[in-house]
């Protein structure tokens, strides 16, 4: 489903009955960074609260789920003319323009940024508040055409909720989650399969925008390099970052007791010829233990 001709011109008819072309949707996708899952990561407690050891030089990768959403909207924005791509990030401004070095040389958008925290220990509620009020400030934005991506989980931030929360404060009910594939038919409607339990999907349509999509893997493969998509981008990623106010998030009365490893417990016992049926049962035993 993931061919060339997946995606189709979004088109109206005029007066006369001739073919126009749409002038494309507002896309913004929703993402920031997460330190790279290869290193060890190590929660403490620090006078602001918990934290990563060393975090600030923790080597750092855009969000999985949010790269997805990125590929597919630069995707359709090119597949549709007219289309603008913003991606919206809180996170400290140093470390996403490291960031921005190599994800601005991938796909074509214009960045918006909040300078503020981009670790696990936010709350969800403040983190959808400053996205909202986020993808607000876009100028010119028409709430007719937009379509907002995000993950539907994140390596950092998996509350399981936060992308819900900024469809609901932007007035957007039309909400897809854990979305693997999304079609525009030539009446302009959105076809969107959605993950669901046992290995099945759900399919949905949405006669047109606004829709909240969160993505899962998609359909497309990581983009390769191009230097001069990425200096396009840096001309308008630079200031953005430059002009980033604070993200004011608080997370007031949010409190943590203690933030620690999970502890590996490990049980060996060496049974010959034992029947399965006997393993099974102290495996269960185990568990309930």
């Amino acid at each position: 489903m993931a061919g060339n001709n997946f995606f189709s011109y979004i088109s109206s008819f005029t007066k006369n009955g001739e073919l126009e072309m749409s002038n494309g949707y507002d896309i913004v996708v929703c993402g920031s960074l997460v330190p790279d899952p290869l290193q060890t990561l190590e929660p403490i407690m620090g006078p602001q609260g918990p934290g990563l050891k060393n975090e600030m030089m923790l080597p750092a990768v855009l969000d999985p789920w949010a790269g997805h959403a990125l590929y597919e909207a630069d995707h359709l924005a090119k597949k549709t003319e007219g289309s603008r791509v913003f991606l919206v990030s809180i996170g400290p401004k140093a470390k996403l323009q490291q960031l921005m070095m190599a994800i601005g040389q991938k796909a074509s958008f214009e960045l918006i940024v909040k300078d503020g925290p981009a670790s696990g220990f936010t709350d969800a509620a403040d983190t959808a508040r400053v996205l909202a009020e986020a993808i607000e400030s876009i100028p010119g934005l028409d709430k007719s055409k937009l379509l907002v991506f995000g993950g539907c989980a994140s390596a950092s931030r998996d509350a399981g909720v936060t992308m819900q929360m900024v469809g609901e404060k932007l007035g957007i009910t039309d909400h897809f989650l854990a979305v693997d594939a999304l079609e525009i038919s030539d009446s302009g409607s959105l076809k969107i399969k959605e993950r669901a339990e046992s290995g099945q999907y759900l399919l949905s349509e949405c006669s047109a925008p606004p829709a909240l999509i969160a993505w899962a893997t998609g359909n497309l493969p990581e983009p390769p390099n191009n230097p001069q998509i990425g200096m396009a981008n840096m001309r308008k990623i630079m200031p953005a970052l430059q002009q980033a106010g604070p993200a004011g998030i608080e997370s007031a009365g949010l409190s943590f007791a203690e933030v620690t490893i999970p502890q590996q417990k490990r049980d060996t016992k060496i049974e010959k010829d034992m029947p399965v049926d006997d393993i099974a049962r102290e495996i269960v035993e185990w568990i309930k233990g």
